[in-house]
Protein backbone atom coordinates (compact mmCIF):
# COMPACT_ATOMS: atom_id res chain seq x y z
CA UNK A 1 0.00 0.00 0.00
CA UNK A 2 0.79 3.47 -1.04
CA UNK A 3 1.50 5.73 2.23
CA UNK A 4 -0.13 9.22 2.47
CA UNK A 5 3.42 10.32 2.61
CA UNK A 6 4.60 8.89 -0.74
CA UNK A 7 2.45 10.38 -3.19
CA UNK A 8 2.51 13.44 -1.71
CA UNK A 9 6.29 14.66 -2.29
CA UNK A 10 7.54 16.64 -5.45
CA UNK A 11 10.89 14.80 -6.62
CA UNK A 12 11.64 13.59 -10.13
CA UNK A 13 10.96 10.10 -8.87
CA UNK A 14 7.21 10.57 -7.63
CA UNK A 15 6.97 11.66 -11.12
CA UNK A 16 8.28 8.84 -12.58
CA UNK A 17 5.92 6.64 -10.01
CA UNK A 18 2.91 8.39 -11.52
CA UNK A 19 3.97 7.93 -15.32
CA UNK A 20 4.36 3.88 -13.98
CA UNK A 21 0.58 4.13 -12.86
CA UNK A 22 -0.45 6.37 -15.71
CA UNK A 23 1.20 5.09 -19.03
CA UNK A 24 3.28 1.89 -17.64
CA UNK A 25 4.19 0.72 -21.34
CA UNK A 26 5.41 3.60 -22.57
CA UNK A 27 9.54 3.46 -23.04
CA UNK A 28 11.01 5.65 -20.74
CA UNK A 29 14.43 5.17 -21.29
CA UNK A 30 16.41 3.98 -24.64
CA UNK A 31 20.01 2.95 -24.92
CA UNK A 32 21.87 0.72 -27.55
CA UNK A 33 18.52 -0.17 -29.25
CA UNK A 34 16.79 -1.67 -25.63
CA UNK A 35 14.09 0.33 -23.85
CA UNK A 36 12.88 0.39 -20.74
CA UNK A 37 9.05 1.36 -19.97
CA UNK A 38 7.90 3.75 -16.89
CA UNK A 39 6.53 0.22 -15.16
CA UNK A 40 10.11 -1.15 -15.23
CA UNK A 41 11.80 1.88 -14.44
CA UNK A 42 10.13 2.80 -11.41
CA UNK A 43 9.85 -0.78 -10.06
CA UNK A 44 13.50 -0.87 -10.72
CA UNK A 45 14.13 2.66 -8.50
CA UNK A 46 12.08 1.01 -5.60
CA UNK A 47 14.25 -1.66 -5.53
CA UNK A 48 17.36 -0.33 -5.49
CA UNK A 49 16.26 2.21 -3.07
CA UNK A 50 15.04 -0.74 -0.77
CA UNK A 51 18.26 -2.10 -1.43
CA UNK A 52 20.72 1.02 -0.75
CA UNK A 53 18.22 1.70 2.17
CA UNK A 54 19.09 -1.77 3.54
CA UNK A 55 22.49 -1.46 3.01
CA UNK A 56 22.14 1.33 5.65
CA UNK A 57 21.79 4.61 3.21
CA UNK A 58 19.05 6.79 4.21
CA UNK A 59 17.54 10.61 4.01
CA UNK A 60 20.54 13.36 4.15
CA UNK A 61 23.47 10.63 3.29
CA UNK A 62 25.21 11.22 0.27
CA UNK A 63 25.58 8.45 -2.15
CA UNK A 64 28.15 8.61 -4.83
CA UNK A 65 27.64 7.55 -8.52
CA UNK A 66 30.70 6.69 -11.16
CA UNK A 67 30.12 4.75 -14.05
CA UNK A 68 29.18 4.91 -17.86
CA UNK A 69 26.12 6.45 -19.04
CA UNK A 70 23.47 4.38 -19.40
CA UNK A 71 20.03 3.39 -17.83
CA UNK A 72 21.88 2.15 -14.83
CA UNK A 73 23.01 5.52 -13.93
CA UNK A 74 19.36 6.93 -14.46
CA UNK A 75 17.90 4.67 -11.81
CA UNK A 76 20.63 5.37 -9.43
CA UNK A 77 19.86 9.09 -9.42
CA UNK A 78 16.10 8.41 -9.08
CA UNK A 79 16.49 5.98 -6.22
CA UNK A 80 18.98 8.14 -4.39
CA UNK A 81 16.19 10.98 -4.76
CA UNK A 82 13.73 8.42 -3.69
CA UNK A 83 15.67 7.40 -0.63
CA UNK A 84 15.81 11.15 0.05
CA UNK A 85 19.77 10.97 -0.17
CA UNK A 86 21.46 13.18 -1.79
CA UNK A 87 23.28 11.90 -5.24
CA UNK A 88 26.88 13.05 -5.94
CA UNK A 89 27.26 12.32 -9.66
CA UNK A 90 31.23 11.62 -10.36
CA UNK A 91 33.04 12.56 -13.70
CA UNK A 92 34.15 8.47 -15.06
CA UNK A 93 37.31 10.19 -16.18
CA UNK A 94 38.74 10.83 -12.91
CA UNK A 95 41.86 9.34 -11.28
CA UNK A 96 41.49 7.76 -8.13
CA UNK A 97 42.93 10.80 -6.25
CA UNK A 98 40.28 13.08 -7.57
CA UNK A 99 37.77 10.40 -6.68
CA UNK A 100 39.03 10.24 -3.27
CA UNK A 101 38.80 14.19 -3.25
CA UNK A 102 34.86 13.77 -4.05
CA UNK A 103 34.08 11.11 -1.91
CA UNK A 104 35.73 12.70 1.32
CA UNK A 105 34.58 16.22 0.72
CA UNK A 106 30.91 15.18 0.66
CA UNK A 107 31.06 12.49 3.45
CA UNK A 108 29.81 9.59 0.81
CA UNK A 109 28.78 6.60 2.54
CA UNK A 110 27.79 4.10 -0.58
CA UNK A 111 28.76 4.32 -3.73
CA UNK A 112 27.22 2.74 -6.85
CA UNK A 113 30.13 1.95 -10.14
CA UNK A 114 30.05 -0.13 -13.05
CA UNK A 115 32.60 -2.36 -14.10
CA UNK A 116 34.78 0.03 -15.93
CA UNK A 117 35.60 2.75 -12.83
CA UNK A 118 35.20 -0.01 -10.48
CA UNK A 119 38.66 -0.38 -10.17
CA UNK A 120 39.31 3.35 -9.58
CA UNK A 121 36.56 3.34 -6.79
CA UNK A 122 37.97 0.51 -5.34
CA UNK A 123 41.34 1.99 -4.96
CA UNK A 124 39.67 5.56 -3.69
CA UNK A 125 37.59 3.55 -0.98
CA UNK A 126 40.98 2.37 0.39
CA UNK A 127 41.88 5.54 1.44
CA UNK A 128 38.20 6.29 2.82
CA UNK A 129 36.83 3.45 4.91
CA UNK A 130 33.33 5.43 5.45
CA UNK A 131 31.99 4.45 1.98
CA UNK A 132 30.78 1.25 3.44
CA UNK A 133 28.90 -0.28 0.28
CA UNK A 134 29.23 -0.38 -3.12
CA UNK A 135 27.26 -1.92 -5.61
CA UNK A 136 28.92 -2.81 -8.98
CA UNK A 137 27.08 -2.48 -12.71
CA UNK A 138 27.78 -5.23 -14.38
CA UNK A 139 29.26 -7.57 -11.92
CA UNK A 140 27.88 -11.31 -12.33
CA UNK A 141 28.25 -11.94 -8.39
CA UNK A 142 29.10 -11.00 -5.17
CA UNK A 143 32.53 -9.89 -5.53
CA UNK A 144 33.51 -8.85 -1.64
CA UNK A 145 32.01 -8.08 1.53
CA UNK A 146 31.45 -4.50 0.73
CA UNK A 147 30.82 -5.18 -3.48
CA UNK A 148 27.84 -7.05 -4.48
CA UNK A 149 26.50 -7.39 -8.28
CA UNK A 150 24.01 -4.46 -8.83
CA UNK A 151 21.73 -6.67 -10.46
CA UNK A 152 21.99 -8.95 -8.27
CA UNK A 153 21.00 -6.72 -5.23
CA UNK A 154 18.13 -5.39 -7.32
CA UNK A 155 16.41 -8.89 -7.69
CA UNK A 156 17.06 -9.67 -3.86
CA UNK A 157 15.86 -6.27 -2.37
CA UNK A 158 11.84 -5.58 -1.87
CA UNK A 159 9.33 -3.96 -4.68
CA UNK A 160 7.45 -2.66 -1.68
CA UNK A 161 7.02 1.44 -2.21
CA UNK A 162 9.21 3.40 -0.18
CA UNK A 163 7.26 4.78 2.76
CA UNK A 164 9.07 8.00 3.11
CA UNK A 165 8.17 11.78 2.58
CA UNK A 166 11.06 13.77 0.43
CA UNK A 167 11.28 17.63 1.25
CA UNK A 168 10.90 19.11 -1.83
CA UNK A 169 13.63 21.66 -0.67
CA UNK A 170 15.82 19.18 0.97
CA UNK A 171 19.60 18.82 -1.28
CA UNK A 172 18.97 15.95 -3.99
CA UNK A 173 22.42 16.09 -5.97
CA UNK A 174 25.75 17.36 -5.31
CA UNK A 175 27.37 18.59 -8.55
CA UNK A 176 31.40 18.80 -8.19
CA UNK A 177 31.72 22.16 -10.52
CA UNK A 178 34.35 21.42 -13.16
CA UNK A 179 37.41 23.15 -11.52
CA UNK A 180 38.81 24.87 -14.23
CA UNK A 181 40.68 26.59 -10.99
CA UNK A 182 41.36 24.84 -7.74
CA UNK A 183 39.87 22.29 -6.17
CA UNK A 184 36.15 21.80 -7.27
CA UNK A 185 33.51 23.01 -5.17
CA UNK A 186 29.95 20.76 -4.51
CA UNK A 187 26.93 22.56 -5.27
CA UNK A 188 24.28 21.92 -3.90
CA UNK A 189 20.86 21.44 -5.83
CA UNK A 190 17.52 20.52 -4.13
CA UNK A 191 14.66 18.63 -5.70
CA UNK A 192 12.51 22.01 -5.93
CA UNK A 193 15.90 23.65 -7.96
CA UNK A 194 15.74 21.17 -10.24
CA UNK A 195 11.81 20.95 -11.14
CA UNK A 196 11.26 24.36 -11.23
CA UNK A 197 14.00 24.57 -14.02
CA UNK A 198 12.30 22.31 -15.35
CA UNK A 199 9.12 23.68 -15.52
CA UNK A 200 10.55 26.57 -16.43
CA UNK A 201 12.51 25.56 -19.23
CA UNK A 202 8.97 23.87 -20.62
CA UNK A 203 6.93 27.06 -20.25
CA UNK A 204 9.81 29.52 -21.31
CA UNK A 205 10.92 27.63 -24.85
CA UNK A 206 6.92 25.86 -25.12
CA UNK A 207 6.52 21.57 -25.63
CA UNK A 208 4.12 20.49 -28.14
CA UNK A 209 3.12 16.47 -28.63
CA UNK A 210 5.84 16.09 -31.54
CA UNK A 211 9.10 16.95 -28.86
CA UNK A 212 9.20 13.73 -26.68
CA UNK A 213 12.22 12.41 -27.50
CA UNK A 214 15.31 13.60 -25.74
CA UNK A 215 19.26 12.79 -26.88
CA UNK A 216 20.97 12.40 -23.67
CA UNK A 217 23.83 13.09 -25.48
CA UNK A 218 26.65 15.41 -22.84
CA UNK A 219 27.63 13.17 -19.90
CA UNK A 220 24.98 12.43 -17.35
CA UNK A 221 27.15 13.23 -14.50
CA UNK A 222 27.23 16.53 -15.65
CA UNK A 223 24.50 18.95 -14.88
CA UNK A 224 23.11 19.59 -18.85
CA UNK A 225 23.08 15.25 -19.17
CA UNK A 226 20.99 15.12 -15.71
CA UNK A 227 18.66 18.58 -15.86
CA UNK A 228 18.24 18.11 -19.93
CA UNK A 229 16.62 14.96 -19.30
CA UNK A 230 14.09 15.98 -16.56
CA UNK A 231 11.81 17.79 -18.86
CA UNK A 232 11.30 14.45 -20.92
CA UNK A 233 10.77 12.47 -18.05
CA UNK A 234 8.72 14.52 -16.31
CA UNK A 235 6.32 14.68 -19.65
CA UNK A 236 6.38 11.06 -19.67
CA UNK A 237 8.75 10.91 -23.25
CA UNK A 238 11.82 9.07 -23.92
CA UNK A 239 14.94 9.65 -23.19
CA UNK A 240 17.37 8.14 -25.53
CA UNK A 241 20.81 7.68 -23.85
CA UNK A 242 23.97 7.71 -25.98
CA UNK A 243 26.86 5.41 -24.84
CA UNK A 244 30.17 6.86 -23.49
CA UNK A 245 33.27 6.82 -24.93
CA UNK A 246 34.93 9.06 -27.92
CA UNK A 247 32.52 11.14 -29.37
CA UNK A 248 31.28 9.70 -32.87
CA UNK A 249 29.36 12.66 -34.75
CA UNK A 250 28.23 9.82 -37.08
CA UNK A 251 26.75 7.82 -34.80
CA UNK A 252 24.88 10.86 -33.47
CA UNK A 253 23.42 11.45 -36.57
CA UNK A 254 22.37 8.07 -37.09
CA UNK A 255 20.82 7.74 -33.67
CA UNK A 256 19.12 11.52 -34.24
CA UNK A 257 18.01 9.59 -37.47
CA UNK A 258 16.97 6.13 -36.14
CA UNK A 259 15.15 7.24 -32.80
CA UNK A 260 13.35 10.08 -34.34
CA UNK A 261 14.95 12.37 -32.12
CA UNK A 262 13.03 15.66 -31.36
CA UNK A 263 14.99 17.73 -28.55
CA UNK A 264 19.27 17.24 -27.98
CA UNK A 265 21.75 19.52 -26.51
CA UNK A 266 25.88 19.61 -27.64
CA UNK A 267 29.05 21.50 -27.03
CA UNK A 268 29.92 23.77 -29.74
CA UNK A 269 32.94 21.71 -30.51
CA UNK A 270 30.18 18.71 -31.11
CA UNK A 271 27.77 20.66 -33.00
CA UNK A 272 30.67 21.35 -35.69
CA UNK A 273 31.31 17.70 -35.73
CA UNK A 274 28.06 17.14 -36.26
CA UNK A 275 27.34 19.54 -38.99
CA UNK A 276 30.12 18.49 -41.11
CA UNK A 277 29.24 14.41 -41.42
CA UNK A 278 29.30 14.00 -44.77
CA UNK A 279 25.93 13.42 -46.39
CA UNK A 280 23.70 15.00 -43.38
CA UNK A 281 21.68 17.21 -45.61
CA UNK A 282 20.00 14.14 -47.03
CA UNK A 283 19.50 12.57 -43.43
CA UNK A 284 15.90 12.49 -42.35
CA UNK A 285 15.78 14.55 -39.58
CA UNK A 286 12.27 16.31 -39.87
CA UNK A 287 11.43 14.84 -36.02
CA UNK A 288 14.33 17.15 -34.69
CA UNK A 289 12.16 20.23 -33.38
CA UNK A 290 15.02 22.06 -31.10
CA UNK A 291 18.76 21.66 -31.08
CA UNK A 292 20.24 23.33 -28.27
CA UNK A 293 24.10 24.65 -27.40
CA UNK A 294 26.03 25.91 -24.46
CA UNK A 295 29.01 25.08 -22.18
CA UNK A 296 31.20 27.05 -23.85
CA UNK A 297 31.29 30.26 -26.46
CA UNK A 298 30.25 29.52 -30.17
CA UNK A 299 31.43 31.10 -32.90
CA UNK A 300 29.11 33.01 -35.26
CA UNK A 301 30.18 31.17 -38.04
CA UNK A 302 28.79 27.85 -36.67
CA UNK A 303 25.84 29.20 -35.61
CA UNK A 304 25.14 30.41 -39.17
CA UNK A 305 26.16 27.00 -39.88
CA UNK A 306 23.95 24.92 -37.61
CA UNK A 307 20.96 26.65 -38.86
CA UNK A 308 21.72 25.91 -42.43
CA UNK A 309 21.99 22.57 -41.73
CA UNK A 310 18.79 22.06 -39.49
CA UNK A 311 16.35 24.73 -41.25
CA UNK A 312 13.37 22.64 -39.59
CA UNK A 313 15.01 23.08 -36.28
CA UNK A 314 15.11 25.68 -33.74
CA UNK A 315 18.42 26.50 -32.54
CA UNK A 316 18.12 27.47 -28.78
CA UNK A 317 21.52 29.33 -27.17
CA UNK A 318 21.67 27.67 -23.64
CA UNK A 319 23.96 29.67 -21.13
CA UNK A 320 24.19 29.86 -17.33
CA UNK A 321 26.10 27.38 -14.98
CA UNK A 322 25.83 24.41 -12.33
CA UNK A 323 25.00 26.38 -9.90
CA UNK A 324 21.76 27.35 -11.12
CA UNK A 325 20.40 24.33 -12.23
CA UNK A 326 22.09 25.17 -14.89
CA UNK A 327 20.30 27.09 -17.86
CA UNK A 328 19.62 31.17 -16.75
CA UNK A 329 19.33 32.85 -19.86
CA UNK A 330 17.77 31.70 -23.28
CA UNK A 331 18.03 33.31 -26.55
CA UNK A 332 15.23 31.55 -29.18
CA UNK A 333 15.60 30.50 -32.27
CA UNK A 334 13.56 33.47 -34.12
CA UNK A 335 16.33 35.95 -32.56
CA UNK A 336 18.76 33.44 -33.56
CA UNK A 337 20.00 35.82 -36.53
CA UNK A 338 18.71 39.08 -35.13
CA UNK A 339 20.79 38.64 -32.16
CA UNK A 340 23.30 36.11 -33.47
CA UNK A 341 26.04 36.23 -30.75
CA UNK A 342 23.60 37.12 -27.73
CA UNK A 343 22.97 34.35 -25.64
CA UNK A 344 19.63 36.10 -24.85
CA UNK A 345 17.39 37.17 -21.63
CA UNK A 346 16.48 35.67 -18.84
CA UNK A 347 14.62 32.55 -18.35
CA UNK A 348 11.47 32.38 -16.78
CA UNK A 349 11.66 31.96 -12.88
CA UNK A 350 15.68 33.77 -12.94
CA UNK A 351 16.44 37.34 -12.22
CA UNK A 352 19.05 38.69 -13.46
CA UNK A 353 20.96 42.15 -13.18
CA UNK A 354 24.39 43.47 -14.89
CA UNK A 355 26.74 44.73 -11.80
CA UNK A 356 30.14 46.45 -11.26
CA UNK A 357 32.45 45.75 -8.40
CA UNK A 358 29.98 47.72 -6.03
CA UNK A 359 26.72 45.55 -6.56
CA UNK A 360 25.24 48.81 -9.01
CA UNK A 361 23.78 48.53 -12.35
CA UNK A 362 25.62 49.04 -14.92
CA UNK A 363 24.73 51.05 -18.01
CA UNK A 364 22.97 49.28 -21.18
CA UNK A 365 26.04 48.65 -23.06
CA UNK A 366 28.07 48.71 -20.46
CA UNK A 367 30.43 45.39 -19.28
CA UNK A 368 29.67 44.23 -15.69
CA UNK A 369 29.08 40.69 -13.86
CA UNK A 370 25.83 39.23 -14.31
CA UNK A 371 24.37 38.33 -11.12
CA UNK A 372 21.22 36.00 -10.19
CA UNK A 373 18.68 34.86 -7.66
CA UNK A 374 15.57 32.72 -8.23
CA UNK A 375 13.76 29.19 -6.85
CA UNK A 376 16.64 27.48 -9.64
CA UNK A 377 19.53 29.09 -7.65
CA UNK A 378 21.56 26.21 -5.59
CA UNK A 379 21.34 25.85 -1.99
CA UNK A 380 24.95 26.50 -1.23
CA UNK A 381 28.73 25.08 -2.00
CA UNK A 382 28.68 21.58 0.19
CA UNK A 383 30.46 22.04 3.44
CA UNK A 384 32.37 25.78 2.64
CA UNK A 385 29.96 28.22 4.41
CA UNK A 386 33.03 30.91 3.39
CA UNK A 387 32.98 30.35 -0.14
CA UNK A 388 28.89 30.34 -0.08
CA UNK A 389 29.00 33.46 1.55
CA UNK A 390 31.37 35.28 -0.92
CA UNK A 391 29.43 34.10 -3.96
CA UNK A 392 25.89 35.40 -2.15
CA UNK A 393 27.35 38.69 -1.63
CA UNK A 394 24.79 41.17 -1.79
CA UNK A 395 22.29 38.74 -1.50
CA UNK A 396 23.10 37.64 -5.14
CA UNK A 397 24.63 34.98 -7.02
CA UNK A 398 27.83 36.46 -8.40
CA UNK A 399 28.48 34.00 -11.80
CA UNK A 400 31.83 35.14 -12.43
CA UNK A 401 30.92 35.99 -15.78
CA UNK A 402 30.97 39.63 -17.67
CA UNK A 403 28.63 40.46 -19.83
CA UNK A 404 26.92 43.56 -21.78
CA UNK A 405 23.30 43.79 -22.47
CA UNK A 406 22.01 45.60 -25.59
CA UNK A 407 19.37 48.54 -25.97
CA UNK A 408 16.51 45.99 -25.68
CA UNK A 409 18.29 43.58 -22.69
CA UNK A 410 19.73 40.98 -24.62
CA UNK A 411 23.04 39.68 -22.86
CA UNK A 412 26.48 39.07 -24.82
CA UNK A 413 28.76 37.14 -23.26
CA UNK A 414 32.04 39.20 -22.85
CA UNK A 415 34.13 36.91 -21.23
CA UNK A 416 34.65 35.00 -17.40
CA UNK A 417 35.99 37.33 -15.03
CA UNK A 418 39.05 35.31 -14.45
CA UNK A 419 39.55 35.27 -18.23
CA UNK A 420 39.71 39.04 -18.80
CA UNK A 421 43.46 39.76 -19.99
CA UNK A 422 44.28 43.57 -18.92
CA UNK A 423 46.97 44.47 -20.83
CA UNK A 424 48.68 48.24 -20.91
CA UNK A 425 45.51 49.19 -18.86
CA UNK A 426 43.36 48.05 -21.48
CA UNK A 427 40.53 45.15 -20.72
CA UNK A 428 41.19 42.76 -23.15
CA UNK A 429 37.96 40.00 -23.37
CA UNK A 430 38.74 36.90 -25.06
CA UNK A 431 35.64 35.61 -26.44
CA UNK A 432 35.40 38.48 -28.60
CA UNK A 433 38.55 38.26 -30.05
CA UNK A 434 38.47 34.39 -30.09
CA UNK A 435 35.19 35.28 -32.09
CA UNK A 436 37.04 37.01 -34.49
CA UNK A 437 40.20 34.58 -35.09
CA UNK A 438 37.43 31.80 -35.38
CA UNK A 439 36.14 33.16 -38.50
CA UNK A 440 39.59 33.06 -40.80
CA UNK A 441 39.72 30.64 -43.11
CA UNK A 442 42.46 28.28 -41.69
CA UNK A 443 41.19 28.42 -38.14
CA UNK A 444 39.48 25.46 -36.55
CA UNK A 445 39.54 26.64 -32.77
CA UNK A 446 41.22 28.67 -31.23
CA UNK A 447 41.82 29.89 -27.19
CA UNK A 448 43.35 33.52 -26.17
CA UNK A 449 44.96 33.47 -22.81
CA UNK A 450 47.20 36.11 -21.30
CA UNK A 451 51.00 35.65 -20.74
CA UNK A 452 53.47 37.78 -18.76
CA UNK A 453 55.17 40.32 -20.67
CA UNK A 454 57.48 42.94 -19.27
CA UNK A 455 56.38 46.30 -20.57
CA UNK A 456 52.17 45.49 -20.92
CA UNK A 457 52.05 43.58 -17.58
CA UNK A 458 50.29 41.35 -19.64
CA UNK A 459 49.70 40.30 -23.98
CA UNK A 460 47.28 38.37 -25.75
CA UNK A 461 48.59 34.88 -27.07
CA UNK A 462 46.51 33.01 -29.59
CA UNK A 463 46.60 29.49 -29.15
CA UNK A 464 45.23 28.30 -32.52
CA UNK A 465 44.47 24.30 -34.36
CA UNK A 466 44.19 24.85 -37.52
CA UNK A 467 41.54 23.54 -40.36
CA UNK A 468 44.58 21.80 -42.07
CA UNK A 469 47.79 20.58 -39.93
CA UNK A 470 49.71 20.68 -43.53
CA UNK A 471 48.50 24.61 -44.19
CA UNK A 472 48.23 26.58 -40.75
CA UNK A 473 48.10 30.28 -40.44
CA UNK A 474 50.99 32.21 -39.90
CA UNK A 475 51.51 34.81 -36.90
CA UNK A 476 51.50 37.30 -40.59
CA UNK A 477 48.14 35.80 -40.93
CA UNK A 478 46.11 36.19 -38.07
CA UNK A 479 47.98 39.67 -37.55
CA UNK A 480 46.37 41.09 -41.08
CA UNK A 481 42.65 39.05 -40.34
CA UNK A 482 43.14 41.28 -36.67
CA UNK A 483 44.16 44.62 -37.96
CA UNK A 484 40.89 44.91 -40.25
CA UNK A 485 38.83 43.74 -37.36
CA UNK A 486 40.21 44.82 -33.71
CA UNK A 487 41.65 47.71 -32.19
CA UNK A 488 45.40 47.22 -32.21
CA UNK A 489 45.48 46.57 -28.49
CA UNK A 490 43.40 43.37 -28.77
CA UNK A 491 45.47 41.77 -31.21
CA UNK A 492 47.33 38.66 -30.63
CA UNK A 493 50.98 39.48 -29.59
CA UNK A 494 51.96 35.93 -29.52
CA UNK A 495 50.27 32.88 -31.40
CA UNK A 496 50.70 28.71 -30.83
CA UNK A 497 49.49 26.14 -32.90
CA UNK A 498 48.66 22.72 -31.29
CA UNK A 499 46.44 19.84 -32.56
CA UNK A 500 44.11 19.99 -29.86
CA UNK A 501 42.58 22.08 -27.33
CA UNK A 502 42.84 20.98 -23.61
CA UNK A 503 39.36 20.31 -22.50
CA UNK A 504 36.54 19.50 -19.30
CA UNK A 505 34.30 17.06 -20.04
CA UNK A 506 31.59 19.48 -20.61
CA UNK A 507 33.64 21.19 -23.50
CA UNK A 508 34.87 24.30 -21.98
CA UNK A 509 38.81 24.94 -22.87
CA UNK A 510 40.90 24.55 -19.78
CA UNK A 511 42.54 27.91 -20.03
CA UNK A 512 44.42 27.18 -16.87
CA UNK A 513 46.33 24.46 -18.50
CA UNK A 514 46.90 26.56 -21.28
CA UNK A 515 48.41 29.47 -18.94
CA UNK A 516 50.90 27.34 -17.47
CA UNK A 517 51.77 25.40 -20.57
CA UNK A 518 52.43 28.65 -22.09
CA UNK A 519 53.40 30.87 -18.80
CA UNK A 520 57.36 32.76 -19.46
CA UNK A 521 57.85 31.27 -22.72
CA UNK A 522 58.00 27.60 -21.44
CA UNK A 523 56.38 26.53 -24.97
CA UNK A 524 57.26 27.53 -28.38
CA UNK A 525 54.76 30.53 -29.64
CA UNK A 526 55.74 32.75 -32.52
CA UNK A 527 55.84 37.09 -31.73
CA UNK A 528 53.12 38.51 -33.52
CA UNK A 529 54.51 41.79 -35.14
Amino acid sequence: MHSTHTTSGMTISDQVARHARTIPDDVALRFRGDGRTYRELDERVTRLANSLRQRGAGPGDRIAVLGLDGPEIVESYLACTRLGAICVPINFRLVTDEIAYVLSDSGAVAAVVDTATAEAMTEAREQLPAVENCLVIGASSDRSDTEHSYEQALRQASSEPVDLFVDEHSPAFIMYTSGTTGRPKGAVLTHHNLLIHAFSSMAHLGTSEDDKVWLAAVPLFHIAGLSGMLPSLLRGGSTVILPSGRFDPTEVVDLLEHERVSSVFLVPAQWQAVCDVPGIARRDLSALHRISWGAAPAPTTLLRTMIETFPHAEVVTSFGQTECSPITTTLRGRDALRKLGSVGTPMLNVEARVVDEDMNDVPRGQVGEIVYRGPTVMKEYWGKPRETAEVFRGGWFHSGDLVRQDEEGYCYLVDRKKDMIISGGENIYCAEVEDVLAAHPKVSEVALIGVADPKWGEIPLAVVVPRETTDPPTAHDIDGWCRKRLARYKTPREMATVTALPRNPSGKVLKTELRSEYAAGSTTSHRVE
